[in-house]
């Protein structure tokens, strides 16, 4: 394993690896340990109770953070006609339908989300091979299938994350950036909990919130107490 720097080291020794914090404690620690030069991310990690391999465990969806990302996500919008229009007024950074497709079919990738229209998505189907490894492609689940295009892109610039279930029962998500306020970190991390208690599944069975903590991207995890969400 890869020697952690001093920064690393340094941010480890403010933290107790055993503890488990209360939300409020931990978003303080998370920001003072982000030393890094550049706006450091703020992870949401969760291990849940839940069988990836059974179809009624798959846990997949997403949800508009209050405060947003921090960032700002290119979308790529595949539509015509009106849709197509509706798009671009909604603020999607590309839009288009065969000329689009045949784009991203030799190689361009420089979007970060992907919505269609249902009436585009036989072809958009073809894509598969490029945007699935990438977990680019769109899906009804995540709200990036739909003929509400003009909600979508709004969701997806106001902070929309996607949130999916790996196939040993975790999930990662972006909360925000190590600059926002404690209040606003909170907001998110709250917001992203609630969202996962909501969704889980009737088939999972004893502790489902396993284990949850928060890490910046260059600092170390700090496990969360998380009795006061109902599970």
């Amino acid at each position: 394993m890869a020697k952690k720097g001093k920064k690393y080291q340094d941010a480890l020794k403010q933290v107790d690896r055993e503890k488990l914090y209360d939300a409020q404690e931990a978003i303080e620690l998370v920001k003072k340990t982000a030393t890094a030069k550049f706006d450091e991310t703020v992870e949401l990690a969760a291990r849940l109770g839940v069988d990836p391999k059974k179809a009624d465990q798959q846990i997949r969806g997403a949800v508009v953070l209050p405060n947003g990302t921090g960032k700002t996500q290119s979308v790529l919008v595949f539509a015509k006609g009106d849709k197509a229009k509706e798009a671009e007024a909604a603020g999607a950074d590309f839009v288009g339908e065969e000329d689009m497709i045949n784009k991203v079919n030799q190689g361009w990738l420089d979007f970060d989300v992907v919505v269609a229209t249902p009436d585009m998505m036989a072809q958009v189907g073809k894509l598969g091979r490029v945007l699935g490894p990438k977990g680019l492609m769109p899906n009804p689940k995540t709200g990036t299938v739909t003929f509400d295009v003009e909600k979508a892109v709004n969701e997806i610039k106001a902070g929309k994350v996607e949130y999916r279930v790996d196939k040993s029962g975790n999930i990662h998500v972006p909360i925000g950036k190590a600059s926002f306020d404690n209040e606003k970190l909170i907001e998110n991390f709250k917001t992203m909990m609630d969202t996962l208690v909501k969704v889980k599944p009737a088939a999972s069975k004893g502790t489902y919130l396993r284990n949850v903590s928060v890490a910046a991207t260059m600092g170390p995890g700090l496990k969360i107490n998380v009795s006061s969400f109902k599970q």
